[in-house]
């Protein structure tokens, strides 16, 4: 008997634009490399970032979320674990050339929005939460 693993969603598949390693400037500096876990039904970021005196170091897995004998959710789920012990939860939208990540749910007032580029190698967007916020750039460097 042979098993075949099911062809990963297109909402997944479409996150393959990030797949790389990029630079990160504005107020958070520091780069974000992302690759595919096999299968290619996960991305996982890997984080390593410093803003202000405050450095972060950490894997994000990025993915939709499927408890036992359920669906897969209709959202993209992540969740972050950051080298300070955090865990923080985030939903991934992509509509054409916009990325939105949501903390927490979709809808959030915490998000970041940025538009790739023309070439596909930068995204420009800024960081959104009640309160507060920053510009961030990533250029892809491989």
């Amino acid at each position: 008997m042979t098993s075949t693993t099911p062809a990963p969603p297109a909402d997944i598949a479409a996150l393959d634009r990030l797949v790389g390693t990029w630079k990160v400037s504005g107020d958070s500096e520091g780069t974000v490399t992302y690759e595919w876990m096999e299968g290619g039904h996960f991305l996982l970021q890997h984080v390593d970032l410093t803003s202000a005196d405050d450095h972060n170091v950490g894997l994000e897995v990025i993915g939709h979320v499927r408890r036992f004998g359920e669906e897969p959710s209709r959202d993209i789920h992540s969740r972050f674990y950051g080298s300070k012990g955090e865990s923080l939860d985030y939903v991934y939208e992509l509509e054409g050339d916009v990325l939105t990540i949501w903390g927490g749910e979709r809808g959030s007032p915490a998000y970041y929005r940025g538009t790739f580029g023309a070439d596909g190698d930068t995204c420009t967007g800024s960081w959104v939460w009640p309160g507060g916020g920053y510009d961030s750039t990533m250029t892809r460097v491989r």
